[in-house]
């Protein structure tokens, strides 16, 4: 019998100029940059049955926008500002002051960013996939042969430049570009199953104490082991929807979300682990009494699984310099966030912040794997060590690198230029032009809501 990957028998479904493998943020922004930027046909396929990856599976705020702090700069616009645009149009975002983390968060509604994503998607007229896996690729006289799987069986598309957007680098893995797997060489940071919770007394909450409160029973439930919470730290924030709230709160340690048998396993911890939650929740915490568990992430939520080798590498001493390099082609604020294990007495979230400015820029090879001639690698698997990753994932950093990849893939087809050898002035200017913010803004942004809309509307 025939391997199913026997490539000449293999349907073909598409020839594209451009394919974006994975549509979470960072890959709907590149699809939607790239389709903008030129003249080029653009494909768009994700394994799941929406848009949005992380960015509607598991969270429900943007961060990354703005430098934590009282005195923030707005880092990050272009494409991610449209999509936050949109989203106020219909009431379903607002800012959540934050002066630690990333910043100021920009919470919203996931159910309508997954409407939000189909339309624009829609409207730049992009060949779009869901329901559909990358199983193997080849590599072909122009470009590559990728091959997906979904319910009507094995299909090929023919794509002239990739940009992997998959979270796992799984084109990168498949076309066989080096990287660094999670775990290899530092603690991979942990997984986190969010839940969201309804009937939530928050006014009876915030008089009880709000935060600090929580805190303070979270630290006793978890010494006195009464309710087996897997951490002290923790959050649990409102949502657009009223009375409702969303967490960060379980963590999965020493599981690795790539071998299928412990993300088996972590699901399943995830999923118990919520459910304790439930339970302290509604027997410890003032306005909680009559709330219940209406939800959980898709998936357990995975924070790093490959870092690919990339033109450049990102490090921690680029992050902390608080530099700009010259062929940067987005900025970040974001301190370190590494969620560790937790033991002995360490940190179960270690954090260091950027100095002098507070703000880095990362450059253009960050985001083209070593050597790589018309391919491009976005989202959590782009280059970078593990404490530059812990500072430069958040979903507005992701985006931007979409931006970038879109852009540059044009460039790359319309003048013969390879992936790494594209002229960073040049890709500079065009991102320049779209509302990319290339240069550390000197002034404070206003981050109320009407300053938002005013700062913002493109």
């Amino acid at each position: 019998m025939n391997s199913p990957l026997d490539s000449t028998k293999i349907p073909l479904l598409a020839t594209i100029d451009i394919l974006v493998v994975g549509a979470g943020s960072a890959g709907c922004i590149a699809a939607l940059s790239a389709a903008q930027a030129g003249d080029c046909s653009v494909m768009l396929v994700e394994r799941y049955g929406f848009p949005g990856g992380t960015s509607t599976q598991m969270l429900d705020t943007f961060y990354g926008f703005f430098t934590p702090g009282e005195s923030p700069k707005k880092v990050v616009g272009g494409w991610p500002d449209r999509v936050v645009n949109l989203l106020n149009k219909t009431g379903d975002i607002f800012l959540r002051p934050n002066t630690y983390g990333a910043g100021t968060g920009v919470n919203y509604n996931p159910e309508r960013l997954k409407l939000v994503w189909d339309q624009m998607i829609a409207e730049a007229g992009i060949e779009y996939l869901l329901h559909t896996n990358l199983v193997a690729v080849e590599v072909a006289s122009i470009g590559y042969s990728c091959i997906f799987w979904n319910k009507a069986g094995f299909h090929k598309v023919k794509a002239k430049r990739v940009i992997d957007a998959s979270g796992d680098a799984d084109f990168c893995h498949l076309t066989g570009y080096n990287y660094e797997r999670a775990g290899d060489q530092d603690p991979m940071q942990s997984l986190t199953t969010t839940f969201r919770m309804s009937n939530v007394d928050l006014e009876r909450y915030h008089e009880a104490g709000g935060k600090q409160m929580l805190q303070e029973k979270m630290d006793y439930a978890y010494d006195s082991e009464v309710y087996q919470l897997p951490r002290k730290e923790g959050s649990a924030h409102e949502m657009c929807q009223p009375k409702c709230i969303s967490t960060v709160a379980v963590k999965v340690a020493d599981k690795h979300p790539l071998e299928p048998w412990e993300l088996t396993k972590a699901e399943i911890d995830g999923r118990k682990q919520t459910f304790i939650y439930e339970k302290f929740f509604r027997e410890q915490v003032p306005g909680y009494e009559n709330s219940k568990v209406i939800g959980m992430s898709t998936q357990i939520g995975v924070r790093e699984t490959r870092r690919v080798y990339g033109e450049k590498r990102l490090t921690k001493e680029d992050c902390m310099s608080g530099q700009t390099p010259d062929d940067s082609v987005f900025l970040c604020g974001a301190p370190i966030e590494d969620h560790r294990k937790g033991v002995d007495g360490e940190q179960e979230t270690y954090w260091q912040y950027v100095p002098n400015s507070g703000v880095y820029g990362v450059p253009y090879g960050t985001i083209v794997p070593k050597g790589s001639t018309n391919s491009w690698v976005i989202g959590r698997c782009f280059s970078a060590t593990h404490d530059a990753h812990a500072s430069c994932r958040s979903m507005a950093q992701t985006m931007s690198m979409g931006q970038a990849s879109g852009v540059a893939a044009v460039m790359s087809l319309e003048h013969d230029f390879a992936a790494n050898e594209i002229p960073v002035d040049q890709l500079r200017e065009k991102l320049h032009k779209i509302g990319a913010v290339l240069e550390i803004p000197d002034q404070v942004a206003d981050i109320s809501r009407d300053g938002w809309k005013q700062n913002l509307k493109i």
